[in-house]
């Protein structure tokens, strides 16, 4: 299950939690594509090309951001 610190915690599940945790159960290929999209877009690999250009697009940034 999900939220395992929050049920401890406060003793209420939602309904709406409860659902979603026996459907994510009954239902793993759900979580597993979420995963794969996940990884689509976070975790491509970066050219050569995108690296330095991120290096030329970044700010130096303050030591203290207050100032």
């Amino acid at each position: 299950m999900r939220h395992r610190l929050t049920y401890r915690r406060s003793g209420y599940i939602s309904d709406f939690t409860r659902f979603i945790d026996g459907y994510l159960q009954a239902h793993p290929e759900v979580q597993a594509s979420q995963r794969q999209g996940w990884r689509i877009f976070w975790e491509r690999p970066a050219s050569m090309r995108e690296l330095e250009l991120a290096h030329a697009d970044s700010v130096p940034e303050p030591p203290y951001h207050y100032d």
